[in-house]
């Protein structure tokens, strides 16, 4: 009487067993219908006898492809002339660079012959680390904020305290007492 009694349980736990395993992935009978279309349209199933809308598979590719390329030489001759436009573009940027660079030098030759020390000075290598024994004195007698914000600006590069341009005025407003840090030299 008791195994007749423990056969039914064991069967329905081990149906309920199977019927999870199985049936893991089966699609729920409620399920929301506009989900289901965007799940369609996501991961199309990959059925062989139509094309999918996202491309995944097209049984006419190779036909299209035909089309598009009737042959190797075909394939060869766009793919050398789209070689050729690439370097239309990449010579004619060359130029136009060569072309700003004697400009800027007939500039440097003008100068040269107007005002030596202005090109001297133009053409200077600048150490961006080296400081000269006024600067060093300067130094000396500023606060540590300020020295740190004397050795952050490099000469010649854009300045950092300079603030980009907004539509509205900062929260603290105009700094009235703000001063640019003096360079000699």
């Amino acid at each position: 009487m008791s195994t007749s009694l423990l056969t039914p349980k064991r069967l329905l736990v081990s149906s309920t067993c199977h019927s999870q395993i199985r049936c893991y992935a089966r699609k729920e009978s409620g399920m929301d219908p506009k989900k289901e279309t965007i799940r369609r349209s996501l991961y199309p199933s990959n059925i062989r006898n139509k094309a999918t809308p996202t491309g995944t598979w097209r049984p006419d590719v190779e036909k299209a492809l035909q089309h598009a390329i009737p042959s190797v030489q075909a394939h060869d001759t766009i793919e050398r002339a789209w070689l050729l436009y690439k370097r239309h573009i990449r010579k004619r940027r060359e130029a136009e660079t060569e072309r700003k660079f004697e400009c800027m030098r007939k500039a440097m030759d003008e100068l040269a012959g107007i005002d030596s020390h202005l090109y001297m000075e133009a053409n200077k290598p600048e150490n961006p680390r080296a400081r000269s024994p006024e600067e060093a004195n300067l130094l000396k007698t500023m606060k540590a904020s300020e020295a740190r914000a004397f050795d952050a600006r490099v000469r010649g590069l854009f300045p950092r305290e300079l603030r980009v341009p907004t539509d509205t005025p900062s929260r603290a407003g105009w700094k009235y007492d703000w001063k640019p840090f003096y360079r000699p030299l």
